[in-house]
């Protein structure tokens, strides 16, 4: 877990669940791939396995060891509804993010129909809450937007998407139940381009149906030498803040002694 996280809208991750498979074109260039196979076969790592599918139980309990709220980004290194991951599992990571809710998560995931299974059934409590928020990647027209419909048949109380890579015009946007967008081109070795147009097509949607633009950066080989601004601004909006006040050291003992997670 890293509680000063580089990615721009969040401010910490944590990875109960580590590796992925690919499932879609966004996939291709993974980071989270990219930067676990550098560590494959190096004794006590955390990826010594590379990224290869792993639940790792001794990082549940991290979140509730932070009584200073933030914004924390679920499973960065990986997806929580990975058809590996058992339906226990992420009870169990639902069960923390609702204990520990004087932060804020950010659940992103490439596989909705799982995700808005559960979230109708064992996680209702979980969807329902404002600080736990709900999103699904959208790189394209053909497997991003049925993720946006899917999303919204799940009717979570925060969803939000990742426009991340971005890889082509994804046209008229249906933004009905989504709270948040994030915009974002590909960036490292590969790197496919992304569009001003396309970019803005989407802000002015955000514009039209008031929600608020997160606009990440325009990516490339050398994302620091492109930057983040769009027509000569950034764009670093969020939902309201819906996190609890700070917690104690006396709650967070009893919370962790509840969760036996001491």
């Amino acid at each position: 877990m890293s509680d000063n996280s580089k990615i721009e809208w969040t401010d910490a991750t944590w990875n109960p669940v580590r590796g992925c498979t690919k499932i879609s074109p966004g996939c291709t260039h993974c980071y989270a791939e990219t930067f676990a196979e550098r560590f494959r076969g190096v004794p006590g790592h955390p990826f010594e396995f590379g990224f290869d599918l792993r639940l790792v139980p001794e990082k549940l309990a991290e979140p509730i060891r932070w009584s200073k709220p933030k914004k924390i980004f679920v499973n960065s290194m990986s997806d929580l509804f990975h058809e590996g991951v058992p339906d226990e599992y992420i009870e169990k990571v639902c069960r923390v993010m609702l204990a520990a809710d004087w932060h804020t998560y950010q659940v992103l995931t490439k596989r909705p129909d799982r995700m808005a299974t559960l979230l109708q059934n064992k996680l209702r409590d979980a969807a329902k809450t404002a600080h736990i928020w709900w999103g699904v990647s959208v790189e394209n027209r053909k497997h991003g937007l049925p993720r946006i419909d899917k999303l919204r048949t799940a009717k979570p109380t925060l969803a939000f998407l990742s426009v991340e890579p971005l890889l082509e015009d994804l046209g008229k946007i249906d933004l009905r139940g989504i709270h948040w967008v994030i915009v974002g081109g590909e960036s490292g070795p590969g790197a496919r381009p992304m569009l001003p147009e396309w970019v803005k097509s989407i802000r002015d949607q955000c514009r039209s149906a008031q929600v608020p633009f997160f606009f990440k950066q325009w990516g490339g080989v050398r994302k620091s030498e492109t930057g983040r601004h769009l027509e000569g601004r950034t764009y670093d909006e969020f939902p309201p803040k819906t996190s609890a006040d700070e917690c104690s050291d006396s709650e967070l003992l009893a919370l962790k002694e509840e969760l036996q997670m001491a």
